[in-house]
């Protein structure tokens, strides 16, 4: 947390607060926050007088784009972005601080203080971590079996599959919980059991899961907010994360909780079954329970 969807919001929040604005001065107050350059003055120096051009997603990175340098933030756990006016009372656990010529500034926090910053330059190759991602979940490489021949060759649980990043970019607990429910397979069904059915029918479910959440702001289930401080409204649609012990919404069976990949993984029974049969999946589209028959395991 935050994932793809939670991302996605606080970029389109900063694309519309901070682009077309110049940075005059940065204050970095947590050194460690900084990877490239190593030397946080050095990170300070390269960005004074630079002029916010677009600000873009790759995954669960923000990519913070001016005309030479690209500034690539993740957020881990808890970080967060707010566009605030000099002077501003200030949140706790700020530690970095952008300064524009307005008198406005963008404020980093980061309560667990595991977020990132690199800066990449001229040629510069991206950070560790951004090189390595798989394709976007709504990347056009993924149809006609793109993802399953992404995961047909991987014995490991599906779930611990998609939440590897190589897999797909910007998928966490979450939405793979909620995505694995939508089309009705269990999240410890090896990856290589999928067919290349039920691969395209988790595809449209996660496509269809993302787009909710987006639309919806993403799900402050801990503590995120956007880029204005609000939180997001998807957690009232949650189908079985953080629901255990609760009445499915489609079938009434209580939902319940395991570990898969060391993850708390929610799911339901009744209609996420271990064992082989055909039985509808289950496809989440406007908030209303819509089924889809195809053979699952």
């Amino acid at each position: 947390m935050p994932e793809l969807p939670e991302v996605e919001s606080v970029r389109r929040n900063l694309e519309t607060q901070i682009v077309g604005r110049t940075v005059v001065r940065v204050e970095v107050r947590l050194p460690r926050i900084v990877r490239t350059p190593p030397n946080p003055e050095v990170f300070a120096a390269m960005l004074s007088g630079v002029t916010v051009t677009g600000v873009g997603r790759r995954g669960k990175y923000l990519l913070i784009y001016t005309d030479a340098l690209t500034l690539v933030s993740h957020l881990r756990m808890e970080g967060q972005y707010r566009l605030t006016k000099a002077g501003e009372e200030e949140s706790s656990h700020t530690h970095v601080v952008f300064y524009f010529n307005d008198k406005t500034e963008l404020r980093y926090r980061d309560v667990r203080q595991f977020g990132t910053m690199d800066l990449v330059y001229g040629g510069m190759p991206w950070p560790r971590g951004l090189l390595e991602l798989g394709p976007e979940p709504f990347d056009s490489l993924l149809e006609k079996g793109g993802l399953w021949h992404r995961i047909h060759s991987r014995r490991a649980p599906l779930k611990s599959v998609l939440l590897d990043q190589t897999t797909l970019a910007g998928l966490g607990n979450i939405y793979v919980d909620e995505s694995l429910f939508a089309a009705g397979i269990h999240p410890e069904r090896p990856a290589n059991q999928v067919t290349k059915v039920q691969a395209q029918a988790l595809l449209s479910a996660i496509r269809e899961v993302l787009t909710r959440a987006i639309a919806a702001g993403g799900s402050s289930v801990r503590t995120y907010v956007d880029g204005y401080g609000r939180h997001g409204g998807f957690q009232i649609q949650l189908q079985v994360y953080a629901r255990e012990g609760q009445s499915c919404r489609v079938c009434g069976v209580p939902i319940e909780k395991i570990r898969v990949a060391g993850r708390g993984t929610h799911f339901c029974p009744q209609c996420q079954p271990r064992r082989r049969q055909t039985r509808p999946a289950i496809a989440l589209q406007t908030g209303v329970a819509v089924k889809r028959a195809i053979d699952f395991w």
